[in-house]
């Protein structure tokens, strides 16, 4: 699926557009048509020869920064060779496009750069972003994912230097749920940084200067928005890894008035609701049954109470009953009644500890009166951890041996990445519960045996859902992005994990799957949305057919 381009469209120019490259793919016949004789070898060949060499190239890489930066310069030089190869095998390039490489691609981006990729607009643009957004050669914009890198994965502030995030969300956009590439743009709002290190560094590519706050901030991400809308009317607006201290307000803000979500508050939460339909099948347990205690208490954890309480709620428990079953340890400790400084977005969850048995011995903290999570475990005696704190190493084996003494399978799901924020590996809760965890990982883990049975970890990624979300979305061109999407989303996936799946502690389809998953899950989220009344696109008679049928397939 092409594009209008600008400029001359034949000879050497041809080759230099990443979209229509094919290289050495060109019949005779085009090179004919469009002066190519003489600037390409004269074999002709065909897309699996070209993926032959480009695996081969790939395998030469000695490290796997190199093989993102491998990808990265394929998918500017042949835009549907680059796609075609994720597509070949996600199990083997998806963690190189995304998590974890991606983290140590942002922290070396300055570094890295070669071809400028997406738009980048600073606080100097205040009052011109309209202006700025135009000149984006593009101009069917239907999907933006931004950050302002402040919170780039388990990293901190990585500034502009966080591009690598947009950029391989997008990626992932068009290879696991076929959102035709050329409608999609990578922005990074530069309000500068406070990493030290960045502002020292002569290679750093943004503004140095301090990051804005308050309403200098705000003001300059209203603009923002405003000026997508007036520029691009159908786009929906993706933002990512935005600090605690934002991505909720920011949420909130814009929920209502424009098509916009936040991946980490909301794919997140999606992904681990589809994680305990799954886990619940396996234990032979309810959804109902489950009471969760988070390690973390930011946006993710929070984004996945909300809509684990949302899932409770419709199946006929009370609002505050839902809530009662949910518990978060913060860096203070556990949040109770009374904790002093707590966001308002969390107040709802800072439950009395009256009906609450306290171990004996446990390490108090000026805020809580169990900074532990072993002891909080003991206290709450929850059937489900879910680590988005980044801290690594927090289930320590205290912690997971506690949880397998108090159930008898315990959902264990460290799911802060990259690799070496995971709040433990598969392997260690696997082993310290006996093998009897059910396990949701956020970085990739490999197969294990253990006690003499295969275990596959599912990944607990965001990208089983938000592309098949912005899939549905781009098809139905949805006016807004809502919860229920999300649970329809999530319901979607675990739906596809097959009892042979299941057989091996995999509670997630196969990640080999992922393309065949995501447009399933986007064809039943389009269904949500035209059933809503929120398309605007005339409602099909086949749902199925209409999505797959805009579907990008990287062909030649």
């Amino acid at each position: 699926m092409g594009t209008a381009l600008i400029g001359d469209p034949g000879g050497p120019s041809l080759l230099l557009d990443a979209r229509r490259n094919l290289d050495a793919a060109f019949t005779e016949r085009e090179r004919e048509d469009h002066g190519l004789i003489g600037l390409l070898p004269d074999g002709i060949e065909s897309m699996e020869v070209q993926l032959d060499r480009a695996r081969a190239q790939f395998a030469d890489q000695p490290s796997d920064l190199a093989k993102y930066q491998f990808l990265s310069a394929l998918q500017d030089r042949q835009e549907r060779l680059f796609y075609a190869l994720l597509r070949s095998d996600f199990q083997r390039f998806m963690p190189i496009v995304y998590t974890p490489t991606v983290g140590e691609a942002c922290q070396r981006f300055g570094h890295m750069m070669r071809r400028p990729k997406g738009m980048y607009i600073s606080t100097r643009r205040r009052g011109h972003i309209a202006k700025v957004l135009r000149n984006w050669p593009v101009k069917d914009v239907r999907f933006i994912v931004v950050t302002d890198g402040e919170r780039i994965l388990g990293l901190g502030d990585q500034g502009v230097c966080g591009m690598g995030i947009p950029l391989g969300k997008l990626a992932l956009y068009t290879a696991c749920a076929g959102v035709p590439p050329e409608v999609t743009l990578p922005i990074v709002i530069d309000v500068g940084t406070n990493n030290e290190a960045f502002l020292i560094d002569p290679l750093y590519p943004g503004i140095r200067q301090r990051r804005i706050e308050g309403e200098e901030y705000l003001s300059l991400i209203d603009e923002f928005v405003d000026a997508v809308q007036a520029t691009f009317p159908d786009c929906c607006i993706q933002f990512e890894d935005f600090t605690n201290r934002n991505a909720i307000p920011l949420l909130n803000r814009y929920r209502e008035r424009v098509c916009c979500f936040n991946d980490d508050i909301q794919g997140t939460a999606s992904v681990a609701v589809a994680g305990l339909f799954g886990a619940c099948r396996l234990a032979g347990t309810t959804l109902s049954q489950q009471t969760i205690l988070f390690q973390g208490a930011g946006n993710a954890a929070v984004g996945i109470a909300d809509l684990f309480v949302k899932e409770l709620v419709a199946r006929g428990m009370a609002f505050k009953d839902a809530l009662d079953r949910c518990w978060f340890v913060n860096s203070r400790g556990l949040v109770c009644a009374g904790m002093p400084r707590l966001p308002e977005y969390l107040t709802r969850y800072a439950h009395s500890l009256d009906a609450v048995s306290i171990p004996e011995g446990a390490v108090a903290g000026p805020d809580s009166p169990m900074t532990s999570l072993a002891d909080c475990i003991e206290a709450i005696r929850p059937t489900v951890i879910v680590g988005v704190s980044a801290v690594a190493h927090a289930f320590s084996e205290t912690v997971v041996r506690a949880m397998a003494r108090l159930n008898d399978r315990p959902i264990i799901f460290p799911l802060s990445n990259p690799t070496n924020k995971s709040e433990c590996t598969a392997e260690e809760a696997i082993k310290w519960s006996g093998g009897r965890a059910i396990v949701a990982t956020g970085s990739p883990f490999a197969p294990l045996h253990f006690g003499g049975r295969l275990f596959v970890p599912g990944q607990g990624n965001n990208v089983y859902i938000y592309p098949a979300v912005g899939m549905a979305v781009y098809a139905s061109r949805a006016r807004r992005v809502t919860d229920e999407m999300f649970l329809c989303a999530a319901e979607s996936l675990a739906r596809q994990t097959t009892d042979h799946d299941l057989s091996v502690g995999l509670i997630y389809p196969p990640v080999g799957s992922i393309f065949e998953t995501s447009v399933q899950v986007a064809v039943d989220v389009a269904r949500l949305i035209f059933e809503s009344g929120l398309a605007r696109e005339e409602h099909p008679v086949d749902i199925a057919e209409f999505v797959r049928a805009k579907v990008y397939f990287p062909e030649f």
